[in-house]
């Protein structure tokens, strides 16, 4: 029997922040919703009591939700039970949108087909006087429920009517696989990662430390680059004037006045004319205000206005900026008309590591530094706010993170995540974050397994380019490769600064803006890979052709606008390499082979509890690590065999899972 579902529940606002899950010990299911098969609508009140719910659920082959996976943890957590199949009409039309960014509501789902969703908005009046969903009439929050409940009926009708056209035919089988993850990340979701609160506590002491230390260094910096001009270290525009010494004249034309092919210049010319030069300043005190920054406004009757007015001659700062005759700041020169044009001088993560590459090129110590520390001070902010601050808002009382991943917040399929975003973690195994992830059993351990080279074996297959397959089979090893090259080219690096370009050219990453030694290395890996280069033609004929490509496992991504360019490239170019890739390792095969370890856990104490990247967390119960480490090696050793099967394909470029262990996310010893 089909079900459909949906439920209302109290919500939490704590630190500032909503907080809907069950997790939330002040938040309570108040209403269940259920549209059987025959077209009768079920209603459950909690001040009547669930009884019969359970009875639907154990009747229940497949349940209809949008947004199913909520409605199920809530059903989970007060203790019904369901495990069969789902239809979440929300990841549905995520997939037929084809990668196309549009809004997913219910209301905005039904609309596009034209359904009938109207409802009155009674309930929006009581959230607006400070009242929950317990607070509202039965009548009322029913008749909210049910209208709910027949948009999502009418929705879902035309959800497999469309799967059933020629159309989208060919998606049923992403369908059926989406709906899939979305059960397993649910129950990542419910079962949590534990958190040692003690060291997360550390750890924001050490970030919030180090932060001083930067900030004071930068701020000394500043001083010696700027004399004493004031500059926020948080202001993107402010950063410009220090790193170009220049500033725009009128920001609001600024980007208009640059081509991106023009010359270089024409480039220089028409920045001279647009902006001006940033030069050091001496301060004096503001004698109009005394230094204090404000000036008392007497009335036309002799008394002074209530508060005071910010000083018109020194504009509130208390002191006067006299430019001196040396030019202040990095002196930096913006790399290309195209970068100008794109992002006129531009102080963002990407550009900083350009300048900071051209600054240790140039030998400049100064610079090298000044910009490093900027770097730091940006991912310091980050890991505060959105990793340590995360974490403690969305730790719940039972000491766990519960880890919420999604499935249709980016184009490829690639989980994103919330409250926080653990997908936003730095890659590498270095992120002091990490050792805060505890086991939930005294003597419990932490084990990740994580793909090697994911995204290169994924382009060999997709590509079947022979010198890549090769590699891949030998154990060559390829960021040595990049390493050597850049190298050879005059740019000494490290293996490690190495892995930042190995692959970037499988994401439509190019020469463009690199040093002279880099560009050599993404030259030479076209011409190494000739058939990954082969490859990416066909996709973007297909795409012009078809305005759309597809992926072996039926996948598809729509161009509705590819066109060509007058140079022969087309539009899009970046999207159409980048997608089939990303795609198809990180929203394919990764949740296919997340959903098998989990599988092969069931009936163990030991569970996975997140997914980051390409890699898989799991929580080991201290009885079961070689059980835990022999499922992953039987996964590796079937991992081929499964995946053919479930895409019926043939895979014949070997995937290989690398397992590391310890009792945190962080230090861990390698297993296999």
């Amino acid at each position: 029997m089909k079900l459909i579902l949906d439920v209302e529940n109290t919500v939490t606002k704590r630190d500032d922040k909503m907080h809907l899950d069950p997790f939330e010990k002040d938040n309570q299911l108040i209403m269940v919703g259920c549209i059987t098969e025959d077209g009768k609508e079920h209603l459950f009140h909690h001040e009547t009591g669930f009884d019969g719910l359970q009875e639907l659920l154990d009747s229940t082959t497949i349940l209809v939700g949008h947004n199913i996976s909520y409605d199920l943890m809530w059903l989970w957590e007060c203790g019904f039970k369901y495990d069969g199949d789902v239809f979440d009409t929300m990841l549905v039309e995520y997939v037929m949108l084809r990668g196309q960014k549009k809004p997913l509501s219910l209301e905005a789902c039904a609309a596009r087909y034209n359904l009938n969703t109207q409802k009155k908005d009674t309930l929006k009046e009581y959230f607006k006087k400070g009242l929950g969903v317990d607070d509202i009439p039965k009548e009322e929050l029913s008749e909210y429920l049910s209208a709910d409940l027949n948009a999502t009926k009418e929705l879902s009708d035309e959800l497999y009517k469309q799967l059933d056209s020629d159309e989208h035919r060919g998606l049923v089988n992403t369908v059926a696989h989406t709906n899939r993850v979305a059960l397993t990340l649910a129950n990542i979701y419910k079962r949590g990662f534990n958190v040692d609160t003690e060291s997360l506590k550390k750890v924001q002491s050490e970030f919030e430390k180090e932060k001083i230390d930067v900030e004071k260094r930068l701020s000394s910096q500043v001083k010696r680059l700027m004399g004493d001009t004031q500059i926020n270290l948080n202001s993107p525009e402010q950063m410009s004037w220090v790193i170009y010494s220049r500033r725009p004249k009128d920001k609001a034309t600024w980007l208009n006045n640059f081509t991106p092919y023009m010359s270089k210049t024409d480039l220089q010319e028409k920045i001279q004319d647009n902006s001006e030069i940033v030069y050091k300043t001496v301060a004096t005190k503001c004698m109009k205000c005394y230094g204090s920054g404000f000036i008392k406004k007497i009335k036309k009757d002799g008394t002074p206005y209530k508060n005071d007015t910010k000083c018109p001659n020194c504009d509130g700062s208390g002191y006067l900026f006299t430019p001196t005759n040396k030019v202040a700041g990095l002196k930096f020169k913006a790399p290309s008309a195209k970068w100008v044009s794109a992002n006129g001088f531009s102080v963002n993560k990407n550009m900083l590591g350009i300048l900071q590459r051209v600054a240790k090129r140039n030998k400049s110590d100064e610079a090298y530094n000044f910009l490093n520390d900027l770097q730091r001070l940006s991912a310091l902010d980050t890991y505060l706010s959105s990793f340590v601050e995360g974490i403690n808002t969305y730790i719940k009382d039972d000491g766990k993170l519960h880890v919420r991943l999604l499935q249709h917040r980016t184009a490829t399929g690639r989980f994103s995540g919330a409250e926080p975003n653990m997908q936003n973690m730095p890659r590498g195994g270095t992120f002091p974050v990490k050792k805060v992830f505890i086991s939930r059993w005294e003597g419990g351990l932490i084990l990740e397994a994580d793909f090697a080279q994911l995204e290169f074996r994924t382009a060999a297959y997709l590509s079947q380019d022979e010198t890549a397959m090769k590699e891949i089979e030998s154990g060559f090893d390829v960021h040595s490769y990049t390493q050597e090259v850049i190298s050879n080219a005059g740019q000494k690096i490290s293996r490690q600064e190495a892995k930042a370009h190995t692959f970037a050219p499988l994401f439509g990453a190019t020469g463009f803006g690199r040093s002279p030694a880099e560009a050599t290395y993404y030259e030479q890996f076209t011409k190494k890979y000739k058939g990954i280069a082969l490859w990416h033609s066909r996709l973007a004929k297909e795409a012009v052709t078809h305005f759309k490509i597809k992926t072996p496992s039926g996948r598809e991504f729509a161009f509705p606008d590819v066109s060509r360019r007058t140079n022969g490239g087309v539009t899009h170019f970046t999207q159409i390499k980048n997608y089939p890739v990303q795609s198809f390792a990180t929203a394919d095969i990764v949740p296919l082979i997340l959903m098998d370890i989990d599988r092969r856990l069931n009936g163990y104490k030991s569970c996975v509890v997140n997914t980051v990247h390409d890699s898989i967390v799991i929580d080991v119960h201290p009885d079961e690590v070689e059980v835990v480490k022999s499922i992953i090696k039987d996964t590796n050793n079937d991992m081929t065999s499964t995946i053919n099967e479930h895409f019926n394909i043939d895979l014949n470029v070997p995937l290989l899972l690398e397992a590391k262990i310890g009792k945190n996310w962080l230090d861990m010893q390698d297993v296999m």
